[in-house]
């Protein structure tokens, strides 16, 4: 028989290729994939990292979870009660208990229906609670958790609280420091109401602007009274310089607030080479100077110089000048 041709090779190629993809079509699909509608709601709500395993606690309101509210939001003024639910949902097949207590400033003026619930499985509850205005409360805003805790892990939902009144938006930057590439400062809200801060930085050298960063909104929310401690990286700080940094920060409400601090910055290696420079011209200067004090002290005394040592006091010397004459006119007499 003889070999097949070419085309024929190829002709038989085509064909192989085109029932392996036949089969493949008519295979079963994985178990994993039949079980797909079999699977959890709350399986896949895990998958995904939302929440604790069997359970979530949230806001109350909307048809689903996906619908709550992301925090508690309450408004009034200083003494009033203020009225919300808390959601806890149980996805479990067993009973769940949790204990709820609050946190923060507006989470110590929280008061619940009750403070442990037991949720039955696959069920939802919703617990009451109710937030008072303490009546000597700065307006402005205020904010706090609730907490919800079955013993193993907790879940912690945000509360936000707007007190009516006048309100003043008061901010500052302290304790700036410049270490290496690294710069370090701290925000205090001096002011009533939340704030949402901005930062520009600038810094400038002997011979220009080093640093030229635009204002931007940083990732954080300054409750009243808060102090929150930052860093602002300078990968590229200069090597040999003698800086000026300044920090300017803002917020809405008219919150502003500048802050500076100065550096110098130095070569490790020449600094210490400079220093071993020095001492070694100060130890020649120094030996320079024996040599010359030790010259001195060789030449000779100028004419008619004595030392404290060869001088003769004068009172041993006048008795003997003046004995000789009276011993001697004694004797003619």
């Amino acid at each position: 028989m003889s070999p097949p041709t070419p085309r024929l090779r190829r002709a038989l190629l085509v064909l192989t290729t085109a029932l392996a993809a036949l089969l493949c079509a008519l295979a079963p699909l994985p178990a994993a994939a039949d079980s797909q509608a079999d699977t959890d709601p709350a399986d896949t709500a895990r998958a995904a990292g939302d929440g604790p395993a069997d359970w979530t606690a949230r806001p109350a309101g909307g048809g689903a979870d996906r619908d709550a509210r992301p925090y508690v939001y309450l408004e009034g003024t200083p003494g009033t009660a203020l009225q919300d639910r808390l959601a806890v949902t149980n996805s479990g097949r067993a009973p769940l208990t949790v204990r709820l207590r609050g946190d923060g400033r507006a989470g110590a003026w929280i008061g619940f229906a009750a403070d442990t619930v037991t949720v039955p499985a696959r069920t939802r509850a919703e617990v009451p609670l109710a937030l008072t205005v303490p009546p000597d409360a700065v307006p402005g805003d205020a904010s706090g958790e609730v907490v919800a805790d079955d013993g193993d892990e907790e879940i912690r939902v945000p509360v936000r609280v707007r007190i009516g009144g006048p309100t003043l938006a008061a901010l500052t930057v302290e304790d700036v420091e410049i270490s290496g590439g690294t710069i370090r400062y701290a925000l205090v809200n001096r002011g009533n109401a939340m704030l949402e801060p901005r930062l520009a930085v600038r810094a400038d050298g002997m011979f220009g602007t080093l640093l030229d960063r635009p204002e931007r909104p940083l990732p954080l929310e300054l409750a009243p009274g808060r102090r929150v401690e930052r860093t602002e990286p300078w990968p590229d700080a200069p090597a040999l310089d003698a800086v000026t940094v300044r920090l300017r920060v803002t917020a809405p409400g008219g919150a502003r607030d500048e802050a500076e601090a100065s550096a110098t910055y130095l070569p490790v290696a020449p600094a210490v080479g400079g220093g071993l420079l020095v001492l070694g011209g100060l130890a020649l200067l120094g030996s320079g100077a024996y040599r010359r004090r030790r010259t001195r002290r060789g030449d000779p005394e100028p004419p008619g110089a004595k030392s404290a040592d060869d001088r003769q006091p004068t009172t041993e010397t006048r008795p003997l000048v003046k004995a000789g004459p009276l011993v001697k006119a004694g004797a003619e007499s």
